[in-house]
């Protein structure tokens, strides 16, 4: 698990030996869903850098283009929303320069706890079933 030293509440040192442990089990999947948009770029160079995000970020569900937006979608496992969120709005900037993305700002996160997530999807409120792991046009 990523943690981010800016909202890490629990760097102290915590004597009892189980503390780790305790921590990591508090622990959760949250669902990402990070909107980017932006002055156009060719769609070409937008679908390559969006494929070496996914090679750098293994847990990437999917992501959808077009020449001035995307969206990504992923899996985050943080403490809470508050550490998800701010992981997920880094996420963007932290591969710019590594996968060339488009200087694009981000215009949309939603972060959903995974028990709603699959309330979702159980209700039929989910991505279309028809959208499949991996970088697609819009």
């Amino acid at each position: 698990m990523r943690r981010l030293a800016s909202v890490d509440t629990e760097q102290r040192a915590d004597p009892r030996p189980d503390a780790g442990a305790e921590r990591r089990e508090q622990s959760r999947l949250w669902h990402i869903t990070l909107s980017v948009a932006g002055a156009e770029a060719p769609i070409k160079e937008v679908r390559r850098a969006l494929e070496q995000l996914a090679y750098d970020h293994p847990f990437l569900l999917n992501s959808r283009y077009a020449n001035d937006h995307a969206e990504i979608r992923y899996w985050e496992e943080a403490r809470d929303l508050h550490d998800a969120a701010a992981v997920a709005l880094r996420l963007w900037g932290e591969h710019r320069a590594s996968a060339k993305l488009p200087p694009w700002e981000i215009v949309g996160l939603e972060v959903v706890g995974r028990e709603t997530y699959q309330q979702r999807m159980a209700e039929g409120y989910g991505p279309p079933s028809a959208t499949s792991i991996g970088v697609h046009p819009f």
